[in-house]
C-alpha cells in the first residue's frame, strides 16, 4: 500500500485512519463532491444572490432527468448560506429560503410551505389574503434574496387554473420582494413554468443533462474517486470509464453509488483501489437495478 495519499482530498485521507467499518459507513453517507458542473452552477446561484435589487430579478430553471443532482446542488447552496443572526438588527436574516412544492398546487398551499420553511405557525383557518400579508412581510424582514424551489414540475398536477394561479403568486412574490426564484425540477419543469409567459421570460434555463464520454465525465469520476477513502491511487482506462458511463446511464446518481459499491468491495478485498476488472465484473445487485435513478 502507498503512503502517498495526494490522490484523495484531505477529508478522505482523514478517513483512513478510522476502522474499516467506519469507513464503509463514511461512504455510504451523503458528502458534498464538487466537479465542475455543479460548482458551475452553483456560481450562477451565487450571482443571483449579489444581484443588486431590481424591478425585474434575474431567476433560473434548474432541470434534469431525475438523478442528475439537482436536489444536491440545491442543499449545497442553502448550506452555504445559512441563516444569520444580526445582532445589530436583533433579527434573523434568511437571504436564501427553500422549499419543496409538494402535493396539489394552490395558492394556500404555496403560502403554507413558505411559512412553514420559515418555522411560522399557521392558522389553519386563516384566509389566503392573511397568509400572503403574513409570508410577504416576514419575507421581507428577514431579507430573503433567493426563494428556491424544489420540484416544481408538481405545478403540472394542478389544472389549468391552479397552475396559473401558482405561477401568478410566484410571479407576485419576485415582484414584490424583488427576488430571484431558482426552480429545480424534471424536464417537465420547463412546461411548467412556460404557463406564465411573463414569469417564463425571466428565467435563464440551466440544464443537467445525463453525462458522455468526454472529459466532464472523466472529471466527474476523477472527483468521485479522490473522495473515496482508498489506500491505493486508482486509475482507470478509457475503456472503463466507457462501461462506467454505460451500466449508469449516465445518470449522475447512478455513477456515485457505482462507485461507492466498488470502493466498499475493495476495502473488504484489501485492494484498496478501483480497478478495470472491478468495474468489467461489476453486476447489479437486483435485477431492475438500471432502472433506478
Amino acid at each position: 500500500m502507498s503512503d502517498d495519499l495526494s490522490h484523495l482530498t484531505p477529508g478522505a485521507a482523514e478517513l483512513l485512519q478510522v476502522p474499516h467499518d467506519q469507513r464503509i459507513r463514511a461512504i455510504l453517507g451523503e458528502r458534498w463532491v464538487q466537479y465542475a458542473r455543479a460548482a458551475h452552477a452553483l456560481r450562477i446561484l451565487n450571482l443571483l444572490l449579489e444581484h443588486p435589487r431590481t424591478t425585474r430579478m434575474p431567476s433560473i430553471a434548474v432541470y434534469g432527468d431525475s438523478g442528475m443532482g439537482k436536489t444536491m446542488i440545491m442543499q449545497r447552496f442553502r448550506a452555504q448560506h445559512p441563516p444569520l443572526f444580526d445582532g445589530q438588527a436583533g433579527v434573523e436574516r434568511t437571504r436564501v429560503l427553500a422549499l419543496q412544492l409538494a402535493g396539489k398546487p394552490g395558492e394556500r398551499r404555496l403560502y403554507a410551505q413558505i411559512l412553514s420553511a420559515m418555522g411560522v405557525p399557521q392558522n389553519p383557518r386563516a384566509a389566503v389574503v392573511e397568509l400572503e400579508q403574513v409570508a410577504i412581510r416576514l419575507m421581507r424582514a428577514v431579507d430573503v434574496q433567493v426563494l428556491l424551489l424544489d420540484e416544481v414540475h408538481n405545478i403540472l398536477a394542478g389544472t389549468f387554473r391552479e397552475q396559473r394561479i401558482v405561477l401568478n403568486t410566484l410571479r407576485y412574490i419576485s415582484n414584490e420582494l424583488q427576488v430571484s426564484l431558482v426552480c429545480f425540477g424534471v424536464n417537465d419543469a420547463r412546461e411548467a413554468i412556460s404557463g406564465d409567459v411573463q414569469l417564463a421570460r425571466r428565467f435563464e434555463e440551466f440544464p443537467l443533462t445525463r453525462w458522455s464520454a468526454d472529459g466532464e465525465f472523466e472529471d466527474l469520476v476523477l472527483a468521485i474517486v479522490r473522495n473515496l477513502p482508498l489506500r491505493n491511487p486508482t486509475v482507470l482506462s478509457a475503456r472503463a470509464m466507457r462501461r462506467l458511463l454505460q451500466v449508469t446511464d449516465g445518470i449522475t446518481s447512478k455513477v456515485f453509488r457505482l462507485l461507492r459499491q466498488l470502493a466498499i468491495e475493495a476495502i473488504e478485498s484489501g485492494a484498496e483501489r478501483l480497478s478495470d476488472d472491478a468495474i468489467d465484473q461489476w453486476q447489479p445487485m437486483t435485477p431492475n437495478e438500471r432502472l433506478f435513478a
